[in-house]
């Protein structure tokens, strides 16, 4: 062993007095993005959250024709707590703009209508024992139903965050 350290220092100090080339110093990264360009992809209507101005969501799930409607945190405010949630019926076919179920709070109660037409798979069954769930959390926990959307380019006609926001300014 030592004779193998002895025959191999030669080599090591000569390889260590000389200076090493700028661009070996350099780490270069083994795949470079074009700029401009983000290093993750994800289908358009993956994650899709639009908004009606009668204050309904619905989202895509999972890049699917699979979605949820909800009511907006503008409209859990506006009607304050709530205290019951009627739910669909699974397998109900819905239209764009018909009820898909309805909220009653203190003040009032209201429809929550289908931003697109489909089929109910089922309902949020959190709000049947907890109907204030909607309000803690309104466009996360708080959905109303799930639907299969018919056609998903009808969420095209939908507004996005930014412009539901602004109907909420005038």
């Amino acid at each position: 062993m030592a004779s193998v350290a002895r025959s191999i220092r030669p080599f090591a100090s000569q390889a260590l007095a000389q200076k090493p080339l700028a661009s070996a110093c350099r780490a270069a990264p083994a795949f470079r993005f074009p700029r401009g360009t983000r290093s993750f992809s994800q289908s358009p209507l993956a994650q899709v959250k639009k908004y009606t101005e009668s204050h309904e969501w619905i989202e895509l799930v999972d890049g699917s024709n699979t979605a949820k409607i909800g009511i907006t945190k503008y409209a859990a405010h506006s009607l304050g707590d709530v205290v019951f949630v009627e739910l669909p019926e699974a397998d109900l076919e819905v239209g764009a703009g018909e009820p898909v179920g309805a909220v009653e709070s203190v003040k009032s109660a209201s429809d929550v209508l289908s931003p697109v037409a489909g089929k109910v798979i089922r309902g949020n069954a959190i709000l049947e024992d907890n109907a204030k769930t909607i309000n803690a959390s309104p466009e996360e926990e708080g959905w109303i139903a799930e639907i299969e959307v018919a056609d998903t380019a009808a969420l095209d006609a939908l507004l996005d965050e930014a412009a539901y926001n602004e109907t909420l300014d005038h």
